[in-house]
């Protein structure tokens, strides 16, 4: 009787506490690697073109490495009527940020990509998740900020979180997409390239 060969390793190239914390939630084993990209964007390059284009190259940079592995990658972009929002990383960014948004709607692209370079996989999706901000008073920001020090988060703002409270609405069909990794889409990729979190993951 011929061995059921395991099932390829997983690896998430990202650092994001985030994601790891929500691909933890697949059950499946994974491992963490940083990725080696650089994320400028290109002159003229829209968010959801930066977020699909960084993604990918995330998934590839670490496949490169890991041939024989499951890569995903994934970026997350504002996009506040076509200009890229990225991570502010600074208190007075932050501040500046949500001042910008306050009262508008942003487009949060999130992307991910699964790559397995020795069987030429190579999947990516998007998912574009709407979010009304509030009017916001300077007061408010201010005290938002110094509560979460959201310095590592794409437009300032966690909604895992108090930053729940700058908003008005979230429209998305993917609800993980907002905090850095679509699951559905995720988990969709993982399935066609051999990895089912109900058939492989649960009893790993």
């Amino acid at each position: 009787m011929s061995k059921i060969p395991p099932p390829p390793k997983l690896i998430l190239g990202s650092t994001s506490r985030y994601r790891r914390e929500l691909l933890e939630r697949l059950r499946i084993p994974f491992e963490v690697c940083a990725p080696k990209v650089d994320e400028t964007p290109l002159p003229g390059e829209f968010p959801a073109a930066l977020a699909q284009r960084l993604a990918l190259a995330k998934a590839q940079a670490v496949a490169a490495e890991h041939p024989d592995a499951i890569v995903i990658g994934s970026d997350q972009v504002a996009d506040l009527q076509g200009e890229s929002i990225g991570k502010p990383g600074t208190h007075e960014k932050a501040r500046a940020q949500l001042r910008t948004m306050s009262g508008k709607t942003v487009v949060f692209q999130t992307a991910v990509a699964v790559v397995c370079a020795a069987r030429s996989i190579a999947l990516q999706d998007l998912a574009p998740v709407r979010v009304k901000f509030r009017p916001l008073s300077d007061v408010e920001i201010e005290n938002y900020l110094l509560a979460e020090q959201p310095y590592d988060c794409a437009g300032s703002a966690k909604s895992e979180g108090l930053g729940i409270c700058l908003l008005s609405a979230i429209e998305s069909d993917d609800p993980t997409a907002l905090i850095g990794l679509p699951l559905i889409r995720t988990a969709r990729m993982l399935r066609q390239a051999g990895l089912d979190s109900l058939l492989q993951g649960l009893h790993t």
